[in-house]
């Protein structure tokens, strides 16, 4: 049976680690593994590797500045109790569960309302397979196409969602079983810990982060289907249904901090709710536009005016190099801090090995990146010299480690 109350959730959760998960949820106790010493010992020696070495004794306490992307996603399927729970132990203060709804318009954590073929088991489970907006076409290697399947959260119910197991999220393109097709989890990531991943809705994400004393950052993900879905439930509704989950539990606004892509969901929690002041604009204009650097850059009165607090672009947004080739704020950092805009940031942990440029989060920095240590210089800047008020990571021990040494 699916999760239903905290107590299901903490038995779900101690099953999977239950020496750890035993030992942090009991005593607030925060565990970060080996991973930043192994990230303090690339760096190159100076002052920042210095410091950071001396905070090696710890000890090391939750940090609202370390925020959960999506749970632990670096080696747990994402948006799972177990990803959450890891993600805990490691000392994330705010946690973030995607937010989407199922055809009977029950709000479940999913990065996309399309991506269960790619983050579940959907396709291994035949008659739900079958409901899939796109059922599974094997590639063709002599037709030159790769393997093909869409299936939504839209696509089935929340009673038949509960029958999912999540996975890492991957997909093999050359694949012409539904075995191949699962099977294509990045080499810089694993699947030691994805022999099942318990899905959650919205309302026992709550619960859960609840208990381990967290903050809240549920994104609204943008529809893949017509709004208002079926006639009648609209951008608003749903907007707003996402609000009242926090409100049924009795969730004060301060420990929310909804997010959205789209400006207008964050216009209407702060027109319309009392969860608006910490509402995030995710700001992907700005390079998803052709102008849209200097769009954004000249937007952001206007979007302080209208009472946005909290812009949130993409880690390389907000830095660059300069003529000596260190790491420094951007242009958009500092329009930011002009405008009185506070800044959050997405997302370390997410490249895999930075000894090749470290790809698309470190694109405005690639030619200052050349070893795995390189991610606590581009931390540094992001907390010292932009400001960030926290930021997201796939394996929270890495930011937590530096919120702690720091004092954030």
């Amino acid at each position: 049976m699916a999760i239903h109350t905290k107590a299901a959730a903490f038995a779900a959760a101690i099953a999977v680690m239950p020496v750890m998960a035993a030992e942090a949820l009991a005593d607030e106790s925060v565990q970060l593994g080996p991973r930043p010493y192994y990230l303090i010992a690339d760096m190159e020696e100076g002052d920042l590797r210095t410091r950071l070495e001396q905070c090696a004794a710890g000890p090391f306490s939750h940090s609202n500045f370390s925020i959960g992307h999506r749970g632990a996603p670096l080696q747990f399927p994402e948006h799972t109790v177990e990803s959450y729970v890891a993600a805990n132990i490691m000392g994330a203060g705010i946690q973030e569960c995607d937010v989407t709804f199922t055809q009977d318009r029950e709000l479940v954590c999913r990065h996309s309302q399309c991506d269960l073929h790619t983050t579940t088991n959907i396709l291994a489970i035949p008659e739900l397979a079958a409901k899939c907006t796109q059922p599974f076409v094997p590639a063709d290697a002599e037709a030159g196409t790769e393997a093909e399947a869409m299936c939504c959260t839209s696509d089935i119910t929340l009673a038949e969602f509960r029958m999912l197991q999540g996975k890492m999220d991957a997909s093999n393109p050359n694949a012409t079983t539904v075995e191949e097709y699962l099977d294509g989890t990045a080499n810089w990531r694993t699947d030691l810990y994805a022999t099942h991943g318990t899905l959650m809705t919205h309302a026992e994400s709550i619960a859960l982060f609840d208990s381990f004393g967290a903050g809240f950052t549920p994104e609204l993900k943008s529809p893949s289907v017509e709004m208002p879905f079926e006639g009648d439930y609209s951008q608003e509704d749903y907007a707003q249904q996402l609000i009242d989950e926090y409100i049924a539990a009795g969730i004060d606004p301060s420990r929310v901090w909804p997010q959205s892509f789209n400006l207008e969901d964050v216009l209407y929690w702060i027109d319309n709710t009392e969860y608006g002041e910490q509402a995030v604009y995710l700001d992907n204009d700005v390079y998803n536009n052709e102008n849209g650097m200097a769009e954004a850059i000249a937007g952001m009165p206007d979007l302080a005016d209208r009472g946005v607090n909290i812009v949130a672009p993409p880690t390389w947004i907000l830095v660059t190099l300069d003529d000596n080739g260190d790491v420094v704020p951007s242009e958009y950092a500092t329009a930011a801090q002009a405008a009185g805009l506070d800044i959050i940031t997405w997302t370390v942990e997410r490249s895999g090995p930075l000894a090749t440029g470290g790809g698309w989060y470190y694109q405005s920095i690639a030619d200052a990146t050349d070893n795995d240590g390189d991610m606590y210089t581009l931390i540094d800047v992001l907390a010292q010299d932009v400001g960030v008020l926290g930021i997201f990571s796939d394996w929270p021990a890495t930011v937590t480690y530096y919120a702690n040494c720091m004092g954030l």
